[in-house]
């Protein structure tokens, strides 16, 4: 006797379809993608998945330095789309194993290593935070200066970081990726570490004093 066949799974694009739309995607339409290519490859989908998404989140998260189609959709699988469980940026950050896990006995730090996680939205974020290698933008300027002082393994876990941080930002406050504004917040962060930097000098009696650019 032959069984009955086992019901069909429904398709990416009919689970993408299920989701309600927070967007008006005729009123607000989707911008073009970052990257214009003319040749499609065998394992891509034959729908639009980048409007889906752009629909499902309400923001374009491939408008982001880094943040690829496949990585949006890791994100939807693994994160969802609301984010409200999550009381800040520092929250998920945490939750992905993006920040670091500070080991603390009798008031010393004994290591600042992140945590290691079985996650698919953090390796996403990585491999992302790895593509901005050579990206001309904010995320990508970050990224190569962090890696300039950090090493590379370290500089990905802190863009990845900084990754899902904007991530957070544009999903919570429904605002589309600015990269004015993130420059303006990375200034913003420069000028609080410098002060910083003074105060703790003056508290020692010393002065800090801009470095000469090597001209050379």
């Amino acid at each position: 006797m032959g069984g009955s066949k086992p019901p069909r799974r429904p398709s990416i694009e009919q689970q993408l379809q299920a989701f309600d739309a927070r967007v008006d995607c005729q009123a607000k339409p989707l911008g073009p993608p970052k990257v214009q290519r003319h040749k499609r490859f065998g394992n891509e989908p034959s729908f639009d998945p980048r409007t889906h998404l752009y629909r499902i989140f309400g923001v374009d998260l491939t408008a982001i330095p880094g943040i690829s189609i496949l990585t949006a959709h890791t994100l939807l699988a693994e994160v969802g789309r609301d984010l409200s469980r999550f009381r800040s940026a520092s929250a998920l950050a945490s939750w992905l194993g993006l920040c670091p896990d500070n080991d603390i006995s009798g008031g010393k730090r004994l290591s600042v290593k992140t945590r290691r996680v079985n996650n698919r939205a953090a390796w996403a974020l990585r491999m992302a935070a790895n593509s901005l290698r050579n990206s001309r933008s904010g995320p990508g300027d970050y990224y190569r200066r962090m890696r300039a002082k950090l090493g590379a393994p370290k500089a990905i876990t802190a863009a990845a970081h900084k990754l899902a941080r904007i991530i957070y930002h544009l999903l919570s406050k429904h605002q589309a990726y600015d990269e004015t504004i993130f420059a303006r917040r990375e200034e913003l962060t420069r000028r609080r570490a410098e002060a910083m930097l003074r105060g703790q000098a003056k508290a020692l009696g010393f002065r800090l004093i801009p470095a000469t650019p090597n001209l050379t």
